[in-house]
């Protein structure tokens, strides 16, 4: 029986080693390369992203040091989700695409709820610095519309 994929390589490099993990909007991931052929519609949760230790060590200097997104240099065929079954064809039926703004809202009030608490001092975390970020670098650059 077939359980899904259980490699989770780099999103730069392929390492099978990855360190740390980020999670992305599924909207977010038309801008890692190589997206084109996913349909981001049909993920059903949010997109996982993982690094190889010197590779997280560039995402992290990107991000908190220089302050630019990193996604378009990540592989979208690395990353990690789950694509909703496919019964149109098998039904000739077509289904609504889902809703993702609830998800989005969460993800965005996450990030900006870690950005908070960097700002106050709190340790919050490179890890969930790093992707508070660019969940809010990704969503700004995209827009309300998607």
């Amino acid at each position: 029986m077939y359980t899904g994929k259980t490699e989770r390589p780099c999103c730069l490099c392929g390492s099978p080693e990855t360190t740390a993990r980020i999670d992305i909007p599924p909207r977010a991931l038309q801008l890692c390369k190589h997206s084109d052929p996913i349909a981001w519609q049909d993920i059903v949760g949010d997109v996982s992203m993982y690094f190889c230790a010197n590779d997280w060590e560039l995402i992290e200097e990107l991000v908190l040091d220089v302050g630019v997104l990193p996604l378009s240099r990540c592989n979208a065929a690395r990353a990690s989700f789950d694509l909703r079954e496919d019964f149109e064809a098998l039904l000739n039926d077509v289904r609504n695409q889902p809703d993702q703004r609830p998800l989005e809202a969460e993800m965005l009030s996450d990030a900006e709820e870690a950005l908070r608490s960097h700002e106050r001092g709190e340790n919050v975390g490179p890890q969930r610095l790093v992707q508070a970020r660019i969940v809010q670098w990704a969503l700004g650059e995209l827009g309300t519309d998607g």
